[in-house]
């Protein structure tokens, strides 16, 4: 009989933070946030690219801080973030943090994260 795998976490996450505007598009899409926390502490970064994807591994031992990148069914994407002490990890819309995430729009970003600046690093993989 086959069991359902379990997800091995790989850190603690410390207090969750959720935006606003990505509580509702979770919602929006069905998801809880439980289920892109357990992904996210178990090692799925998501959608990251290569390097970045290289870079979380190298960061769950050097104690760095942690990226996973999910795209809901309704393409919004979904940025996690674990600070470097594991003191908090912080769920928000892309488009809600990177300056540069629609070029339309002439608004300041409402947080910026200088470990990954603009939308242009977060390159999603291509499967």
């Amino acid at each position: 009989m086959n069991q359902p795998s379990r997800l091995k976490p790989l850190f603690r996450p410390g207090r969750l933070l959720v935006a606003s505007d990505a509580l509702t598009a979770l919602r929006v899409n069905g998801i809880p946030v439980v289920s892109v926390l357990l992904r996210h502490v178990a090692g799925d970064w998501g959608t990251v690219s290569d390097e970045d994807r290289q870079q979380n591994d190298l960061s769950i031992l050097a104690g760095l801080r942690l990226i996973s990148l999910y795209r809901l069914p309704d393409q919004t994407r979904i940025l996690v973030i674990t600070e470097w002490d594991r003191s908090s990890t912080t769920v928000e819309r892309v488009e809600d943090i990177a300056a540069d995430s629609d070029p339309r729009e002439n608004r300041p970003a409402s947080r910026r994260y200088p470990a990954w600046p603009s939308v242009s690093y977060m390159q999603e993989c291509r499967a």
